[in-house]
């Protein structure tokens, strides 16, 4: 099967009330990992690159993994652009072969916004790809974003922001963050579900993006922290938030850092109990599985779409 395009993708997540785990890659193990668990659950699945993995994996080893990926699996995948910053980066994305690309111009005025993502739509769109933009902003770090004020999506924006630009889904900001460490000691996690809904109801049928929705599994913290990492304040979003949202217009949920503390709590297991060995096969082969095995977690007990491949 070919790389596909989210726009069907949305449209049988909304109507079914299930979303799509739009999944970080960076290397061969990682998109084992996911596309593995997807394979086994037959789930539809987005693969996310963003600036910074480009930058390390390099485009053309990304877009050949993910080439044995679909030859290995038959699923149907989208390989999506996360956090696009400008028309050049999401050009080349689309010139190179991704089906999907967002365009992040949150950080800029009203106006700035609406003109720049216009500009990638009416690209990519004669280009058969699908765009994602953005209103609101996440606080949080991940790559090379980095915010330190949150700023809730303004439901009176949002049918303008996506008449004018033409864009096909829209990530907005109800309260995730990106990172592991997504609220300060003692604050309990809480989506704005007013916002959601009052957005689906000016934006009847249009799929919504949640971004930095990863729950930062307490299983992973303990054991990063139990071989010398120092991660006590990580908290991340409930699972049975993120479900809830997955059953409204949410069509799709990123999900970056619990996969990073999947595989670097295992490496760092693994080193603890093996300090003499250096082969990468013996550490990082559990790492995939442990990749592996969260993502199969997240398409039964968070997205909902197993099956539905």
């Amino acid at each position: 099967m070919p790389l596909v395009t989210s726009r069907d993708m949305f449209e049988k997540a909304y109507a079914g009330g299930y979303a799509i785990g739009a999944f970080n890659v960076n290397n061969m193990e990682i998109i084992q990992g996911i596309t593995e668990a997807a394979k086994e659950e037959n789930a539809p699945l987005i693969l996310q690159v963003s600036a910074g993995a480009r930058k390390y994996a390099k485009h053309v080893y990304l877009m050949k993994l993910i080439d044995a990926a679909l030859e290995d699996t038959g699923l149907p995948i989208v390989v999506h652009l996360d956090h696009g910053p400008d028309f050049e980066t999401c050009k080349s994305c689309i010139d190179g072969g991704f089906t999907s690309v967002m365009i992040d111009g949150s950080s800029k005025s009203f106006e700035d916004n609406i003109a720049l993502t216009k500009q990638v739509v009416e690209y990519a769109h004669a280009n058969g790809v699908t765009v994602e933009g953005e209103l609101g902003r996440l606080a949080g770090v991940e790559d090379d974003v980095n915010v330190e004020d949150h700023s809730y999506t303004e439901p009176d924006q949002v049918q303008e922001f996506v008449e004018r630009t033409g864009v096909d889904s829209l990530a907005i900001a109800i309260g995730t963050s990106h990172g592991a460490y997504k609220f300060k000691p003692g604050h309990k996690p809480q989506l704005r579900f007013d916002i959601l809904e009052e957005v689906s109801k000016r934006l009847p049928g249009f799929p919504i993006v949640l971004h930095g929705a990863s729950s930062v599994i307490p299983a992973f913290v303990q054991k990063i922290n139990a071989y010398g990492g120092a991660m006590p304040d990580a908290i991340g979003i409930p699972e049975d938030m993120l479900r809830q949202a997955a059953k409204s217009a949410v069509c799709k949920i990123n999900i970056d850092s619990d996969l990073r503390l999947a595989m670097t709590a295992t490496i760092r297991e693994y080193f603890a109990e093996h300090p003499a060995d250096f082969d990468p096969r013996q550490y990082l082969g559990p790492a995939r599985d442990a990749i592996k095995d969260m993502v199969k977690r997240k398409i039964t007990n968070v997205l909902g779409c197993a099956g539905k491949a």
